[in-house]
């Protein structure tokens, strides 16, 4: 295959992506102008049946100067083959075929989303290739919400983010890995999923946080309950408490002990005991 049919092939496949609705209208723009650009032959015409691809994007299309522009370039190849050249004569000088701007509708001031491009490193490393893939499936573990980005590209700009931030592949880059990936497969916590799918926390931003910036909701109030119970406990320790013999050592038998009571739950709920055995120094709580 010819530097020049490659180049066709990667810029079809990118057309047929937008077509397939995978990527956004927008970068139809940039895709045709790089088509434009191509010293193309009706030889790599013929073998990548590049036309069809961007006749169907003409048709999926509803900007009007977007279709004009595809209309022209379809028109220009059209007309490439009606002259009478043979298809498969491998000998012919390619045809530049940049089309007159005097013809063709400027493209507009918009500003182009950004596509981020795998890294050589990335795609030549198996380990990094395999978290790409890996992290791809975890964005895509569960129905995709409206507004979403392109899952692939999104994986990409993650494992892109880890790899900077840990510094190559090692142990903490594995780890990281794990960590994003058992995370966004969480059912008990899909708005993390869908907060990345739609932007709305950036691949880079992801790639650093804490596991405590990614539990849900829910394990966030849990984990700040045994906090709160653990503080509480350690304050029951240096407290002399209410001697008793109302409570019975588990350990010794003993029933010599001091307790203290304090609300660790919500009002509505019974107090917590804390027990202290003076014999053994055993401890217990119960509600």
């Amino acid at each position: 295959m010819t530097s020049v049919e490659e180049s066709v092939v990667a810029l079809k496949h990118k057309c047929q992506k937008i077509v397939d609705g995978k990527k956004e209208m927008e970068e139809a723009y940039s895709l045709l102008e790089g088509l434009e650009g191509i010293a193309i032959t009706v030889d790599v015409l013929t073998k990548t049946r590049i036309g069809m691809t961007v006749n169907d994007l003409r048709k999926k299309t509803k900007d009007e100067k977007l279709a004009k522009r595809a209309k022209a370039l379809i028109k220009k190849w059209k007309a490439m083959i009606d002259t009478g050249v043979v298809n498969n004569n491998k000998d012919s000088k390619p045809v530049n075929y940049a089309p007159a701007k005097t013809e063709l509708p400027p493209a507009p001031k918009t500003t182009t989303p950004h596509v981020f491009k795998r890294t050589a490193a990335a795609s030549n490393d198996t380990t990094r290739c395999q978290s790409i893939t890996a992290l791809a499936k975890s964005l895509r573990a569960g129905e995709l919400p409206d507004g979403t980005q392109d899952p692939d590209e999104l994986a990409e700009r993650i494992e892109e983010a880890i790899f900077q931030h840990t510094g190559g592949v090692n142990d903490r880059y594995r780890a990281n890995i794990r960590s994003r990936m058992f995370n966004l497969r969480d059912k008990k916590n899909p708005a993390l999923r869908e907060n990345v799918l739609t932007g709305a926390v950036r691949p880079e931003r992801f790639a650093k946080m804490s596991a405590e910036e990614m539990a849900s909701d829910e394990m966030k109030k849990q984990r700040e309950s045994f906090h709160k119970e653990a503080i509480m406990e350690h304050q029951m320790s240096v407290q002399e408490g209410t001697p008793s013999d109302m409570f019975r050592c588990g350990r010794c038998g003993k029933n010599n002990c001091t307790y203290n009571q304090m609300q660790t739950r919500s009002a509505d709920e019974p107090m917590t005991t804390f027990v202290f055995c003076r014999t053994c120094g055993n401890r217990w709580k119960f509600c």
